[in-house]
């Protein structure tokens, strides 16, 4: 979907991109955020890939190949504290070792975009073959939510790297770029999605299954006016999720049409109310839907917490209340982002 159009794919638009993973969201989580990663790592190709490794890489995505992902580190000082390395070889290829945590996509992918560090420190994405000598994807997640999402580890014991298959990914950040807004959008579109079904289903719920309150008066539980002034504010949450999210994948749209520091910042800070939004949206109204459904509802046989799980679970890959501070220092003191992937 994403592959340039010179080298044949699609290159849809951020918000037709969106737009895809919130109706994933909507009908499953798990199936939204497996392909997350995949985006994301193609966007380090076409930011930072030579021309031979775009045009073997796109024709790889082409043809079928799914990237998965293995960046996160468990343990370790913070989440930017990467600690697997690449080592040169005196062949000119690379050593790669390392463990990885929460590598959702990896278990189902054909390529894995290893994030590491060199000899010098800077960070560097290695893509592996899935079935390469000394890797291995454990299925060990066991989230509360998101189960299906296979975010299990990965470990990497002397894997042999060509050098054409590390891009650097350190340059990403040395210059106004998309890479956080794009993945955080995404992130953001499963918030949406997440939080949009869980109104469906509560409202679905209520008009056939709940009855009503005895206090109430009325002969349904869809006709009790306490329930249909709930019902009135959680779509309220639903609707702005999804008009922030609209907002923030044009500003994106805008700002790769004319990147610069400016246009840079403004999809940053756009996308990050997006996320924000959402992800409060998300929680509240799949929690909500017990409230305004009842007593049925909590029925593990029916699985309605699958959308708090989902929430609840997704929710935790970054502090949204970071994503506040960014803004507030943009709004009041013009003060830009700071260039990194998780904003």
């Amino acid at each position: 979907m994403t592959v340039p159009a010179e080298h044949g794919g699609a290159d849809v638009s951020a918000e037709t991109l969106a737009e895809v993973f919130r109706l994933l969201a909507a009908a499953d989580a798990s199936l939204a955020q497996i392909p997350q990663s995949h985006f994301a790592y193609v966007n380090v190709i076409r930011r930072q890939g030579t021309g031979e490794q775009q045009k073997f890489f796109f024709a790889e995505l082409l043809s079928g190949a799914r990237l998965g992902n293995a960046q996160s580190e468990a343990g370790t000082k913070h989440v930017q504290d990467i600690r697997t390395r690449l080592e040169r070889r005196p062949d000119g290829a690379y050593d790669l070792t390392g463990v990885k945590h929460y590598s959702t996509g990896a278990l189902f992918a054909h390529w894995i975009p290893v994030l590491a560090r060199t000899a010098d420190e800077t960070l560097h994405v290695a893509y592996v073959p899935r079935d390469a000598p000394g890797l291995a994807v454990v299925d060990d997640w066991d989230g509360l939510g998101q189960r299906t999402t296979a975010s299990g580890t990965v470990r990497l014991e002397g894997v042999r790297v060509p050098a054409d298959r590390v891009l650097p990914h350190h340059l990403t950040f040395e210059g106004p770029q998309l890479h956080g807004a794009v993945a955080q959008l995404l992130h953001a579109a499963i918030d949406a999605g997440i939080a949009g079904a869980a109104l469906t289903e509560a409202a679905r719920f209520v008009r056939t299954e709940s009855r009503p309150w005895f206090e109430s008066g009325v002969d349904s539980a869809a006709e009790d006016p306490l329930l249909i002034q709930r019902f009135g504010e959680l779509s309220l949450q639903v609707r702005a999720a999804k008009a922030l999210l609209g907002d923030a994948a044009r500003a994106v749209d805008t700002a790769r049409a004319d990147l610069s520091d400016d246009t840079a910042a403004e999809a940053s800070v756009a996308v990050a109310a997006a996320k924000v939004l959402a992800a409060q949206a998300a929680v509240e109204v799949s929690a909500a839907l017990f409230e305004v459904a009842g007593t049925r509802s909590a029925a593990d046989s029916l699985n309605l917490h699958r959308f708090w799980r989902d929430a609840r679970t997704h929710t935790l890959h970054d502090p949204v209340r970071w994503k506040i501070q960014h803004i507030g220092r943009y709004v009041l003191n013009r003060t830009r982002p700071p260039r990194h992937g998780l904003l």
